[in-house]
Formats: C-alpha cells, structure tokens, sequence
C-alpha cells in the first residue's frame, strides 16, 4: 500500500449513561466491540489484511505496523481507542482455513469513561476536517433501505440516544414456529462420544485437560437480525465483551489480553455451572455456586491448569505479574464461572514493549480454550471435533497504533453464514473426572445467550 494513512479525531458529544453502547451506533453490518458504558464501534472498510497459518498474527502485527508508522495522526484526545484503529478476528487453529483479518474502518465511534470521541481515516487526498468527519458520520447513520427491511430506524435510533430499550424477540417474530435448530458437525450421541474419548486419553497420562467444542445451526426464515443480537447481548451480558467482526457476533466473558501503555492485563475462566441447577436448592443461589463449584475439586483443578498455562505464557514478556491467589466467582445471567484476573507490567524486549498482537502469538491457544499439553491437546481437538472451529474460541478485538488493544476469546457467540442462518458454537473443559451428559448440558448452557438474542428458547 503506497497511501499514506492519515486520521482526524475531535470529541463527540454522545449519551452513554443509560449503558453501552447507544442504540442508534449498532448496525447489521458495523464493526464492534464493548463493554458496560465503553466501546468502540466502526463503519466501512478502508483496508483489510488476511492470512492463514502459524504466522496470522505475526504477519497481521507487521502489516499494522507498516501502515501506523508513517500514519498523519491528528489526535488530540490521545487514549486508548483513539487514532488509527482496526477491528480484527483470528482463526483459532494455524491449520484452519479460515482468514483471519484486520479491517481498517472509515469511521470510528468511541466512549470511554464518558468520554466520546469521532475519528475519521483515510488514505486519499481529501482534506479531513471536523465538519467533514461529522457529515460522514451522518452519512453512516443515515437511514438505507436495509435498515428498513430489517425493520430497523437509524433515525428513530438517532432521537433516543442513549435511552432506547430493544424489546426481546419471541419464536412466532421471527418465523410463527418455523425455526429449526440442527446439530453441526456432530450429533449429541458422537459429541457425547468423542468426550469418553477425550476423557480415556486423559488417563493414559497423555494429556491433563482437552477443550471439545460442539456446533448446531439456527435457520431463521424471516431472517438474522445482527443489530438486534448485538443489542440484546450488550445489554444483558454487561460483564462480558461483546463482538461483531465481519458476522462473527458474540458475547465473551473471558479477556485474553488487554494492553494499555505497558500494562497488560487478562481475564482467566475455567469451571462452569449453569445456574438453572441452582433452581430448588438450599440456601441463596451464589451460596449454591461457592458451594458446588468452588468447593469442586474437579472445577478448581481445571481453573488451575488454565491459569498457570496463561502465566507462564505471559512472563517472559512480563518484568512484574499478579494474579488472584484464589479465583472468584463470576456471575452472568447464564452461568456462573470460576474466574481469576492477572495483571502485568511488560518488560521492554529488544528495546521495545511488545504489541498486542506479539502478546497474542505467544499467548494463544491458552489451556482455556484448547487444553494441555498444548500441541497434544490440539491434535486430539482436529481428531475428535470433525470441524473447523474457523474464529470462534480464537482472539477477537481492536488495536490503536499506540500499542493499546483489547483481545477476548471468542466465545458464547456465533458466524452468521447467511441472512436466514446462524452457526452457534460452545465448549467445555474436559478433565479426568468429566461426566460426558453433564459436559452436552454445560454446552446448552454456553449457548443460551445466542439462543436468547435470536429470540429463540431452549
């Protein structure tokens, strides 16, 4: 690319105070990320890197790099988010045949501590001015005849800002009953297999944890609303991250890496319990949770290997680290997780600190998502799932040209394959004492929040 990039940011007056991102921001087919009252959300694509195999994320790292260092950054707002920012999802496998990618938007939108910001990019000649980054703004948001066939008014968006609730949509909205709901790759009888037989090569002493994922397919004749989705699951997933990269949509509690100045800092989870089992048990329900899931010496044991598999990961780029010495419980309207949180302070390497997506390279696929030994826990994964797992479990998010970034796991979420279907994807951890019904059950617990935001009950 002979371009020079060249971005203007100037501050936005936007009302985040009823919660996320306001409504009228997300759209079928924006880039996003957020979290509670912050986010970012982009419009368009100016340019897009992709790549496959061992090296997505070092040759992604490189093309950012080559395309900030000589960037005309006008910025006078300088936080995290602001500037040259690209949105991108990684494949979770180097074998996967799915692109990863990096998409450089035309327009960016973002709140942070309440404080909200505009940057418009671009690689031509054209003067970029206040007014000008406004009007393509309005641009954006203005209502198209998309909007309207998904029932959709940026305008009506546009008068609520900040304070519009989405109503949750019901089977009949969204066909009168004709939606189906399919296995993928594997039916429940050969998931519930292949779990026996993860658990069998777990004995032998091969291997300590194995993360098996399973698919099934949502068709929903009146069509997928991605707005809607991504509305439904900032609002009720407030602890979570919630996505949208190139119709890859989600809700994930689990931060891979998130790196702001020279502090990293990382969100670890391991151990589910669904709290519909809560339902009829004594005492409160958190006390239900501390007692069956932090008190388990199975679930404890999984959280352990994924937090010293991320920690040990991390160090050799870390000069100080710390992390809970016992886990917490995480509560989200589905589950309940054993959770630790690590922070780091990074360690010049070579003179300089390292970027996100260096971190990432190193960092994934954690014992969270794929198991340990890592190398034989992913065999065993392309050996017993019989699917491309493409980007979901693998890291998705933003990077600025400052070096900032957050990076989640994706996870809880889904690709929308076309205007009628869905593919939703779920995993569990799989120990020695892993029970294969109770690990199907845990998956339809993971999938509620797509299933829930598509409107449709399980």
């Amino acid at each position: 690319m002979t371009s020079t990039l060249r971005t203007l940011t100037v501050p936005l007056d936007v009302d985040s105070s009823s919660g996320g991102l306001p409504s009228f921001l997300v759209r079928d087919d924006v880039l996003c990320w957020s979290r509670r009252e912050n986010g970012l959300v982009g419009f368009g694509e100016l340019a897009r890197f992709t790549a496959t195999g061992p090296d997505r994320f070092l040759e992604a790292d490189i093309w950012w790099r080559h395309l900030v260092i000589e960037a005309d950054v006008t910025d006078p707002l300088e936080i995290p988010g602001t500037g040259p920012v690209a949105f991108g999802s990684f494949a979770f496998s180097k074998t996967s045949a799915f692109e990863s990618r990096l998409i450089l938007p035309e327009i960016v939108v973002g709140i942070r501590d309440g404080q909200s910001w505009l940057t418009q990019l671009t690689l031509d000649d054209v003067e970029l001015t206040e007014a000008g980054a406004l009007a393509a703004l309005a641009g954006w948001l203005s209502p198209s005849d998309g909007d309207s066939a998904n029932g959709e008014s940026a305008a009506a968006g546009r008068s609520a800002v900040g304070h519009s609730a989405v109503g949750h949509p019901t089977a009949s909205q969204l066909g009168d009953g004709k939606v189906t709901l399919e296995s993928g790759s594997l039916s429940e009888a050969d998931w519930k297999q292949a779990v026996a037989d993860g658990v069998t090569e777990i004995r032998t002493g091969k291997l300590e944890k194995l993360v098996l994922a399973r698919d099934v397919v949502a068709t929903l004749p009146d069509g997928v609303n991605a707005a809607q989705v991504l509305r439904q699951l900032a609002s009720r997933y407030r602890e979570c991250w919630t996505y949208g990269v190139d119709g890859l949509v989600g809700a994930t509690p689990e931060m891979l890496i998130q790196v702001e100045g020279r502090t990293a800092q990382a969100r670890v989870l391991a151990g589910t319990l669904d709290r519909r089992d809560a339902e009829g048990m004594d005492g409160s329900p958190m006390e239900y949770a501390e007692r069956v899931l932090a008190g388990s010496e199975k679930q404890r044991h999984e959280h352990e290997i994924a937090i010293q598999s991320l920690t040990t990961q991390l160090a050799p780029f870390s000069e100080a680290m710390n992390a809970h010495s016992e886990p917490f419980i995480l509560e989200l309207p589905n589950v309940w997780h054993l959770a630790s949180d690590v922070k780091a302070e990074l360690a010049d390497i070579e003179g300089h600190v390292p970027t996100c997506l260096a971190l990432i390279n190193a960092l994934h696929p954690t014992a969270a998502v794929c198991g340990t030994p890592t190398l034989v826990a992913g065999e065993l994964i392309r050996e017993l799932e019989h699917m491309d797992r493409g980007p979901y479990a693998g890291p998705v998010g933003w990077l600025d040209a400052a070096g900032n970034g957050e990076w989640g796991i994706a996870l809880r979420g889904a690709i929308i394959e076309s205007p009628t279907t869905v593919r939703l994807y779920a995993g569990c951890g799989i120990v020695e004492g892993s029970v294969p019904e109770a690990e199907l059950a845990e998956t339809w617990a993971k999938f509620r929040p797509m299933l829930e935001s598509l409107g449709i009950n399980n």
